[in-house]
């Protein structure tokens, strides 16, 4: 007869016959007598034993956090490969190191706009209404355009600057430039005919000459944009955010200055706000250059400051990539304005339109924090891309939106907690606060959808598909958000609720679409495409899984590391792609 294998209580014998072999674990301790020894003894058979439930190690919980975390990503993007979860909070810092410079970055630009729209509220409610009516008219048919092909060069740079193919870049932003100088004639064109066609659309004519005031001294800017987007994008691709930051930092501590003296002491009025902002951007512009030049970046990227004949050929890959992008981008952003025509048509349009400007304002300000997120995502999926490391790029785009999906969160649970006090710091008008407290948790809702989908627009840049993007955006906002809208607000008597229910609508679609097109991706494919587009030789291949979190290229380290990026040689063998 023999005793249980152990003398600690458990759920069951070694072997199912306990009238032959003896007592149970649970039992033998407790019929020991005092000093006596229970001895573990092998069983008399032969038999292997069946498992014996026990207590769950000490680790319990990071199992436990493990297990959710696969699920989710299993269910989130069901055709990725697995990510381990200390994998993906490797490259969650890698990712969050590049998009906080951009967040405070976006954050000063931000505030240069508020800097402006104080000295237009201080010259009346005339300047106010005028000036920002030609900010709304500018973004719409220039600002938004601009910065929409400018985005064609993102895949281009960072999947070169992970090919080791420089001169490439180099290259690159002399053409987008030139392209952006070409697209901004015809704008400049339509900028000066702006009081005509705001008269043919039945603006007061006070106003429309106010705006036509505003929009003609911002001429200039269309040249400054056509040459700030590609500098800030090529630092950016190469994983120098933190100098784009600094320079920023600069540009807008002298902002208010300026705005001061051209304003109140020259008096130049509405035409003085517009003149100073123009030279915020030339004064960013210089700064970024300045950079550029005495640190030596330009040198390993070839040809920056002196245009090359290459510039003027081999534009076909850019205005592939430039107009879906311009069309992503301007889709969304024109939605937007479209909700505010349609505030007009509403009981109370008073209300509701200053309800909308100062929601518009909000999710402006929350929109910094995924954009800049977008912005990490597609340096990190562009540059494993090029450098032909598939699974590190998958990696980069399911850490991507599982950062997007947070951020939503967050967002989601601002909205929400400020929805009483918000609105009383644009205005005191109760009907006005009222109705932002009523529909700032649908805007929290919104960025559950909007978060993650703008973080998807990054894998989808950074992989060169803006086509995806663009169909994404078009079908979510103008299939399904528009007549969404349309219905609840007119047909169900929603009225401002239900216009941005139709938000809601398209941002939901948006994001599941946006989730199953990279789902569904396939990274080798990707890398085929990278090669051809950058030009890299057969010798780039896949060595992603050769080394796991030492090899990225222009990880978080970019910024502490970026005069590494800049002043370091760069050696290149023929079996595996240059290493940052």
């Amino acid at each position: 007869m023999t005793s249980c294998a152990g003398t600690t209580a458990g759920a069951s014998c070694r072997d199912n016959n306990t009238q032959s072999h003896g007592c149970c674990v649970l039992i033998a301790p407790l019929l020991a007598k005092a000093g006596d020894v229970v001895i573990p003894v092998a069983a008399d058979d032969a038999s292997p034993a069946p498992p014996v439930l026990t207590c769950k190690p000490a680790g319990k919980l990071a199992k436990a956090v493990k297990e959710a975390w696969s699920v989710s990503l299993g269910i989130a993007l069901p055709m990725m490969p697995p990510v381990s979860a200390t994998a993906a909070r490797d490259e969650a810092r890698s990712i969050l190191g590049l998009a906080f410079p951009m967040i405070l970055t976006g954050l000063l630009l931000y505030l240069r706009s508020m800097i402006s729209m104080l000295f237009l509220g201080r010259l009346g409610g005339l300047a106010l209404a005028g000036g920002s009516l030609a900010i709304g008219f500018a973004n719409i048919t220039g600002y938004s355009v601009l910065s929409g092909l400018a985005m064609g060069m993102e895949p281009i740079c960072g999947q070169a600057f992970g090919a080791g193919n420089y001169a490439l870049i180099g290259v690159t932003v002399q053409r987008t430039v030139l392209l952006l100088i070409a697209a901004a004639v015809p704008i400049g064109g339509l900028w000066m005919h702006m009081r005509p066609l705001l008269l043919l659309c039945g603006q007061d004519a006070a106003i429309a000459a106010v705006a036509e005031t505003y929009i003609l001294a911002s001429l200039p800017d269309l040249l400054l944009q056509a040459f700030l987007h590609p500098v800030r994008i090529y630092l950016r691709m190469q994983s120098i955010n933190l100098p784009l930051t600094v320079c920023a930092t600069l540009a807008i501590a002298i902002h208010l200055p300026i705005n001061y003296a051209l304003v109140t002491v020259l008096g130049l009025g509405i035409r003085g706000v517009a003149m100073a902002s123009v030279l915020a951007n030339l004064n960013l512009l210089l700064l970024l250059l300045a950079y550029i030049f005495f640190k030596g970046v330009h040198k390993r990227t070839g040809s920056f400051f002196m245009l090359s004949m290459e510039s003027f050929r081999g534009w076909g890959e850019l205005i592939t990539l430039a107009l879906p992008s311009c069309v992503s981008v301007c889709l969304e952003w024109w939605w937007y304005e479209i909700m505010i025509l349609l505030c007009g048509l509403l009981l109370n349009p008073q209300a509701t339109v200053a309800s909308m400007g100062i929601l518009i304002q909000t999710t402006s300000l929350i929109y910094i924090f995924p954009s800049s997120l977008s912005f990490g995502v597609s340096t990190r999926v562009s540059n494993e891309l090029g450098a032909g490391r598939t699974q590190e790029a998958s990696r980069a785009a399911t850490a991507g939106i599982m950062l997007g999906l947070a951020f939503g969160a967050f967002a989601s649970a601002f909205a929400f907690l400020v929805r009483n006090v918000w609105a009383s710091m644009f205005t005191a008008d109760p009907a006005i606060i009222a109705l932002t407290a009523s529909v700032l948790p649908i805007l929290g809702l919104c960025e559950l959808g909007n978060c993650p989908q703008t973080t998807g627009c990054g894998v989808l840049r950074g992989s060169a598909r803006p086509k995806d993007a663009a169909s994404i955006n078009l079908r979510s906002f103008y299939l399904v958000g528009t007549p969404v809208a349309l219905v609840l607000a007119f047909w169900f008597h929603f009225d401002f609720k239900g216009l941005w229910f139709g938000l809601l609508a398209a941002q939901a679609t948006c994001m599941v679409r946006m989730l199953l097109v990279i789902g569904r991706t396939d990274w080798a494919a990707e890398a085929k495409r990278s090669k051809q587009l950058t030009g890299a030789g057969a010798g780039a291949g896949d060595v992603s899984s050769a080394k796991e979190g030492n090899d990225k290229v222009g990880a978080a380290g970019g910024d502490e590391k970026s005069r590494l990026l800049i002043d370091a040689d760069i050696e290149q063998s023929n079996d595996q792609p240059d290493r940052c």
